[in-house]
């Protein structure tokens, strides 16, 4: 089983290389994460968002699997399963759900906003998808399960949950007046939920794994948003690294083949949290607008900056990548001169080259590499042969300092715009 994931802090295009990459594997499996995930491929002149299904969908030779590890809105999926109808995706034969993974409850929505309310100008930045409570609940072993929907007392254990979530939210003062029409919908969708195909998704990984069966196992969010490694506690509440699709699909971690970690070309970051390359100049507003670089779930901008190589060895490190995909090469075009970070310096003056959130969050100042742009536009450029020199120079000294291949570059957000070295 091989894994896909980011390396930094989302957003790095993961959902357009699934898409890419799929014809060379039979099955694609998300791991973890929940509908705070937008994952956008775009092919034929057609734009496509996905929240919770594996990017594999649009092939309709590979079963997608959505995984234990998965916190899934029912809500949500239906949007989106009604929303594949007009490309004919026979969704029944193709999607898969396992049982074991968890429900978000209208209810976890009202606590996402509470929580975030409460903090005041401390904010996390989370995207209100009701993501943090429901993991918190699985934790705290109170959180109901997709096969939960299958028993007669589904409704019986929901009430307690929501008893116990009515006492939380009546601590903080939280309206629940939109509760009753939330509720409306998430049964609709529970009832349709039934209708679809709920697993024991272990066992079908596992099974494949044994038929020699190749299996793409999808991540969410970015590294250095893991619970665990990430800029704590802006993070996510998942484990977003290659460790998490052993727990989040049950697989044993001899079981990984190649870590592909996805980076682009510079850096971008949702919410709040350190992000030491950060611009607020008319630089980072000029590669806002020419990325496009607003969430594909919640339109929200995103900040901008240089890439960061501390960060990115840190990522490549715990994940163990294997090798390297850079994105949204085209949108460094319009520039003439282009930073990369390569150290961090203290306050006292001290120069170091390791990622430390705890450093990083008192101000730190970025030492930077300047390299020559390749001011021109990649839009037909179609093979690693046709990259303007300064582009290739940029891709051998990014290998040289990551000590790992660099394998695609991606010059467009099209599939004909993924290039393979």
């Amino acid at each position: 089983m091989d894994v896909l994931l980011g390396l930094q802090w989302g957003d790095e295009g993961k959902g357009k290389i699934v898409d890419v990459l799929a014809p060379e594997y039979e099955i694609v499996a998300r791991f973890q994460g929940g509908p705070n995930a937008g994952h956008t491929l775009e092919f034929d002149g057609i734009k496509h968002v996905l929240h919770q299904i594996p990017s594999g969908i649009f092939r309709s030779q590979i079963l997608n699997i959505i995984g234990n590890g998965v916190v899934l809105d029912p809500v949500v999926l239906k949007k989106e399963i009604d929303g594949l109808g007009k490309f004919s995706i026979d969704y029944m034969k193709n999607l898969v759900i396992s049982k074991k993974a968890t429900i978000i409850v209208p209810t976890h929505k009202l606590l996402d906003a509470a929580y975030e309310q409460s903090k005041g100008d401390k904010k996390i930045g989370s995207t209100l998808k009701g993501i943090g409570p429901t993991y918190q609940d699985k934790i705290g072993r109170t959180a109901l399960r997709v096969g939960d929907i299958l028993s007669p007392e589904f409704k019986e254990k929901y009430n307690t949950l929501l008893e116990k979530h009515k006492t939380t939210l009546s601590f903080y003062d939280f309206p629940l007046d939109q509760l009753a029409e939330m509720e409306k919908q998430f049964f609709d969708a529970v009832e349709f939920f039934k209708t679809l195909n709920l697993i024991d998704s272990e066992y079908v990984v596992n099974e494949a794994l044994s038929a020699n069966k190749r299996i793409l196992a999808e991540g969410a969010q970015g590294s250095l948003l893991d619970v665990d490694f990430g800029s704590y506690p802006f993070v996510t509440s998942s484990s977003t690294m290659t460790a998490g699709a052993c727990t989040g699909l049950g697989v044993a971690p001899s079981k990984i083949g190649d870590v592909f970690g996805i980076f682009k070309a510079y850096c971008t970051r949702v919410g709040s949290g350190p992000f030491p390359t950060e611009l607020f100049d008319q630089t980072g507003e000029d590669m806002r607008k020419e990325g496009n670089e607003f969430g594909s779930t919640t339109g929200r901008p995103r900040r901008c900056g240089w890439l960061d190589l501390p960060a990115l060895r840190y990522s490549i490190m715990i994940n163990g990548v294997t090798q390297l995909f850079m994105m949204k090469a085209d949108v460094l075009n319009i520039f003439e001169e282009i930073k990369v970070c390569t150290q961090y310096e203290l306050p006292n003056g001290e120069k170091i080259d390791r990622l430390s959130f705890e450093i990083t969050d008192t101000e730190v100042k970025p030492v930077y590499k300047t390299m020559k742009g390749w001011n021109c536009s990649l839009e037909d450029v179609r093979s690693y042969e046709d990259f303007p020199q300064e582009l290739k120079d940029y891709v051998s000294y990014l290998e040289k300092e990551l000590h790992v291949p660099i394998k695609l570059v991606s010059v467009g957000p099209d599939r004909v715009q993924t290039i393979m070295r």
